[in-house]
């Protein structure tokens, strides 16, 4: 048995002494309210043949003991009733007393609590003593729901700082495997820069150097992105409509002649505070994935809004279109539409705009099987 197996049987071994110390608590808990609620039927039932001596009573009959029981009921709610109305109340509020209707109400609520007490005062004559739980019993009552909610919450927090920890972990993995791929892509790369200056020397084509030269180029931006996961970045006040066009062409050249691609921006430059080899990678991921959606073929649009302190990037597509119910699970990790795919790419796409550029990403609109228009928002840098 390894490490995490060992660790695993801990974790289920502690969680079954707790729910075996939780049902221990809630069954001794329903023990001590049985206990206390038999008592104060025998309390009643007490009172019940002090108030028949009361009743009785002659001249030379003691009362100071009928007397003491009554006086020392002080939180046991009581009525007794006679041929249906009541004759007399202990611990009840003036309130309750004064008006007929929340007396009713307030009789069948005590005789929902507890089956009366029958005094037969004289042969063939009957009275009902009605009695409520004490304010004690009624703290007993309601203990054990308090100590579930308390369990619950307590559970709630465990499974949070579970889940935390699985993903700080899972993201120093990821973190760890990106910044691999970047030294081991580094390594063909300036071998292919090479070669590249060999290919200028010996006058190969230059529409086909330029091609190559651009690939490789492309290839030091993945590398420097993949290097970058985990570590903060460095970000640059950049024209973002300059940024944004530049990997909308880049990518317009690489996809097939059926899908019509637009862009629209102002004229003047907009300046935000943004790590240009990741915001690359953000609308490199909206596009693949609006052109993905569209299966290859359709329209998309890159356009570029401004207001007084935001500045929107909206990417629309005619493809397959999102489910309402999909709008924000599509950013989470692992969660994907297509056969193949990590689901990673929206996720990723998400920390970068939010945690790293400060900004907000969301699904604008999206109908299905007629398209999607996805949202970035920035807030602008405010001249000096």
């Amino acid at each position: 048995m390894d490490f995490s197996d060992k660790r695993s049987v801990t974790r289920w071994i502690i969680i079954v002494v707790s729910f075996i110390i939780i049902s221990l608590i809630l069954w001794n808990t329903y023990v001590f309210f049985q206990i206390f609620k038999n008592e104060e039927r025998l309390k009643m039932e007490i009172l019940a043949t002090a108030q028949k001596t009361l009743f009785n009573a002659g001249e030379d009959t003691p009362l100071d003991l009928p007397l003491k029981i009554f006086s020392s009921n002080s939180t046991i709610p009581i009525m007794v009733t006679e041929n249906d109305s009541i004759i007399n109340t202990i611990n009840v509020d003036d309130e309750i007393i004064n008006n007929e209707k929340k007396s009713t109400d307030f009789l069948y609520k005590l005789s929902t609590e507890n089956q009366p007490v029958v005094i037969e005062y004289v042969p063939g004559k009957f009275q009902y003593l009605y009695y409520g739980n004490s304010s004690l019993l009624n703290k007993l009552k309601y203990y054990p729901v308090a100590l579930l909610l308390i369990i619950f919450l307590f559970g709630g927090l465990v499974y949070n700082f579970y889940r935390s920890t699985k993903m700080a972990t899972q993201n120093k993995l990821w973190a760890g495997m990106a910044k691999e791929t970047a030294h081991q892509i580094g390594t063909p790369l300036s071998s292919l820069i090479g070669w590249l200056e060999i290919m200028k020397a010996d006058n190969v084509d230059e529409t086909t150097v330029s091609e190559i030269e651009k690939d490789i180029v492309r290839l030091q931006n993945i590398t420097d992105r993949f290097s970058k996961i985990g570590s903060e970045p460095v970000l640059e006040s950049k024209d973002i409509i300059a940024e944004t066009e530049h990997s909308f062409e880049y990518l317009q050249s690489r996809f097939s002649k059926q899908v019509e691609f637009n862009f629209k921006a102002p004229k003047t430059p907009i300046m935000i505070s943004i790590n240009p080899a990741l915001h690359s990678w953000t609308i490199e991921n909206l596009v693949k994935n609006a052109i993905d959606a569209m299966r290859g073929r359709g329209k998309i649009v890159v356009s570029i809004e401004e207001d007084a302190k935001y500045v929107k990037i909206k990417i629309s597509d005619s493809g397959k279109g999102i489910p309402k119910n999909q709008f924000k699970r599509i950013f989470e990790p692992g969660f994907t539409t297509k056969r193949r795919g990590w689901g990673l790419g929206l996720s990723l796409t998400k920390r970068i705009v939010e945690e790293y550029h400060k900004g907000k990403i969301k699904v604008l609109s999206s109908e299905v099987n007629k398209g999607t228009v996805m949202q970035v928002c920035f807030r602008k840098n405010m001249p000096v």
